[in-house]
């Protein structure tokens, strides 16, 4: 009798070896405490870096503000395999983490008449795929706003192409572009999963990375959109009691990275499951959630639902929960091994959540960062 594996089979195997590799993994067991440390900005003399003659590329001026000409040739030179030159690197990530460290740990936003937000999820270093949800559905403008949901580096290859198209864009339309953080936009998993060599291959410096680092930790944890939906990269949470007060009063820069406990560790790793109740995750982190705990979090909270990412979905999103949990993730064929699409969830002024789903971009023929990995660190 031949046994055929269904695409939840896939899944779980991706879901157990994923935990295995984070179990195994006992730094990540260890809550980072950074305490005051300077930061990678200090003595990087931007004002007198050089742009060469020889760069072909448009030249940024941020003084005067991000341009959308500066991020379409930007989007061409990574197309063509070419690199930003590390001035505007700095440049870009600097302006960024200063922006969003001022917003809210919950961003909570609205959609107006003529207005659309799609919500994304995972990217994760797809560049080719991140390019192609904004070829079908629409390039980031004042009255389209995206909200990209966490996961935006790692595994894949062009994770710096996707965090400077994302940041550019951040720049440009800062109140209808959003970022949420997700549990890879911290510094264990960039080391385990291709991030941070990805930036030193690349940019021939550590500094690129610390950057990065400290503009993640600096971003937002959740967004609430027409108070309605509550968006975030994990899920919920191991009490009850917590409201949206508590994630409003929640001071994320109290702790760069989410540690083993704790509402920031929870928003960016926990699942659903479809018994009742919670139970353990099979992360080897976080927790599990069921639907009577997003039940009672969605009515004490006056909500329709709960948005989250953070695991792949074969036909790109999943509603679970009756309706009360939906799971979105935009990195289609993932890692280049697994067959699932990518979705995206546009919310207009009428807050109908509409469902596109896309199939993978081509892309050059470069193998998934997670994979080009010599260990834990080393880039091959």
């Amino acid at each position: 009798m031949v046994i055929k594996k269904s695409p939840n089979d896939a899944k779980a195997k991706l879901q157990y070896n994923e935990c295995n590799k984070i179990v195994k993994r006992d730094a990540f067991l260890k809550a980072i405490d950074i305490g005051d440390a300077p930061s990678a900005a200090e003595g990087l003399d931007l004002e007198h870096m050089i742009v060469e003659d020889s760069y072909d590329g448009i030249k940024l001026d941020l003084d005067s503000g991000m341009t959308e000409d500066f991020i379409r040739d930007m989007i061409q030179r990574f197309k063509d395999g070419k690199r930003l030159h590390k001035k505007y690197v700095f440049q870009i990530i600097i302006a960024v983490k200063a922006m969003v460290e001022a917003e809210p740990t919950m961003v909570e936003t609205s959609v107006s008449r003529s207005n659309k937000l799609t919500v994304c999820g995972d990217t994760h270093g797809q560049f080719f795929d991140l390019i192609n949800i904004f070829e079908i559905n629409g390039y980031p403008s004042n009255t389209h706003g995206y909200l990209f949901n966490g996961d935006f580096v790692d595994r894949g290859s062009w994770s710096t192409e996707v965090a400077l198209t994302l940041y550019a864009y951040k720049l440009l339309y800062p109140r209808t572009f959003l970022l949420n953080r997700g549990n890879h936009e911290t510094d264990d998993m960039n080391r385990m999963y291709g991030f941070e060599g990805e930036c030193k291959a690349k940019y021939s410096t550590d500094r690129v990375f610390k950057l990065f680092s400290e503009s993640f930790s600096a971003l937002p944890l959740a967004t609430l959109i027409g108070q309605k939906f509550f968006v975030l990269h994990g899920g919920l949470f191991s009490d009850d009691d917590i409201s949206l007060d508590d994630i409003r009063k929640l001071n994320r820069h109290k702790q760069r990275q989410p540690g083993q406990s704790g509402l920031m560790m929870e928003m960016l790793w926990t699942d659903p499951q479809k018994e009742p109740g919670r139970g353990p995750s099979k992360r080897g982190v976080g927790l599990q959630f069921g639907p009577d705990v997003t039940k009672r979090f969605c009515e004490k909270n006056g909500l329709e639902a709960v948005i989250r990412s953070h695991e792949v979905r074969m036909e790109g999103y999943e509603v679970e929960h009756d309706g009360r949990c939906i799971t979105v993730f935009s990195a289609p064929r993932y890692c280049d091994s697994t067959e699932n699409r990518g979705a995206f969830i546009n919310i207009e002024s009428d807050y109908k959540l509409q469902y596109t789903q896309f199939d993978a971009a081509p892309h050059p023929d470069i193998k998934p960062m997670a994979y080009a990995m010599n260990g834990f660190g080393s880039m091959m």
